[in-house]
């Protein structure tokens, strides 16, 4: 995982003003090859979005070597690339997907949790809370081709989306694996998967940390299909491309009126739940937690 730069203006003024990262170099362009009339390539440093615009569909792909951890900067290029798909109206669906070989997204960035101070920890939550709230409410079509192993925070990634599609690997595991790290998922974690595969299975995986291999994920429906590796990409186009039969409007409305309760709940709570979280995560135990897992890491690699 590896250790974001720091940023110290707050993530929600940078997607208001929409300013440029460090080096993030957003909103450059470049022409895809074979894409649609006039495709171009944009996104960040951390970000790949190649769009189709004459099939209203574009494909973002997460490029933050080597897991795509989701460090501050890049929750909050990820939230900038939506954000710019969603203001140009010839794009009606999202194909999210990775680009490091063998991992879709190994979730938050533990570092932004470790030897920290309290007003970093604030920061940081918020641009994951903002990442949650901005997909989970977003009107486009969302789905995840998930080519890659997907714990914890990359599994909630592909929880906001509306249909998910994962490589049949074994390698390949899927689930909110917290307390395995000695973490607790928040409530607005626990509702969304909750929403998934209901509340017992929920229960079942949270306490457990469960992390499901291929089979079991679709058993247990925290996937919608599995499919061979080299069709993760192609089938997700697929499934979007019957999402994109329904008329926007009813669609649209239809995922408002289904998600409404779960956005609002975090919404009304969330300097409430970075409060939570600056204080749980600052806790001497916790911290101690966090090192310990840091240590065997290295001692993994050495």
């Amino acid at each position: 995982m590896a250790l974001a730069a720091a940023v110290r203006v707050p993530a929600r003024v940078l997607l208001r003003a929409g300013a440029r990262l460090p080096g993030a170099a957003l909103g450059r362009t470049e022409r895809v090859d074979g894409g649609g009339d006039g495709a171009r390539r944009f996104g960040s440093q951390r970000v790949l979005v190649e769009p189709d615009a004459g099939a209203g569909v574009a494909v973002m792909k997460l490029k933050n070597p080597p897991v795509n951890t989701l460090s501050l900067e890049f929750l909050t290029e990820l939230v900038i690339c939506l954000e710019k798909l969603e203001n140009d109206k010839s794009f009606r669906g999202v194909v999210l997907t990775s680009d490091c070989p063998g991992v879709f997204s190994a979730g938050l960035d533990l570092k932004e949790m470790c030897g920290k101070s309290p007003a970093h920890y604030a920061e940081y939550w918020k641009a994951v809370q903002e990442l949650w709230l901005r997909f989970y409410q977003s009107n486009l079509v969302l789905v995840s081709a998930i080519n890659g192993a997907c714990p914890a925070g990359g599994c909630l990634m592909t929880l906001t989306c509306d249909y998910r599609v994962l490589a049949d690997n074994p390698r390949y595991c899927i689930g909110l694996n917290e307390t395995q790290l000695g973490i607790v998922a928040p409530f607005w974690f626990k509702d969304t998967l909750v929403n998934v595969i209901g509340h017992r299975a929920a229960e079942r995986a949270l306490q457990l940390g469960l992390l499901f291999p291929p089979a079991e994920a679709l058993q247990v429906g925290i996937v919608d299909q599995v499919v061979p590796e080299e069709q993760v990409q192609s089938t997700a186009l697929s499934a979007i491309a019957q999402w994109m039969t329904i008329p926007d409007h009813a669609r649209q409305l239809t995922k408002a009126m289904m998600r409404k309760a779960t956005a609002s709940r975090l919404i009304t709570q969330r300097d409430a739940d970075v409060q939570n979280f600056v204080s749980f995560i600052s806790k001497d135990s916790i911290q101690k937690s966090l090192q310990l897992y840091f240590e065997r890491l290295k001692e993994k690699k050495g």
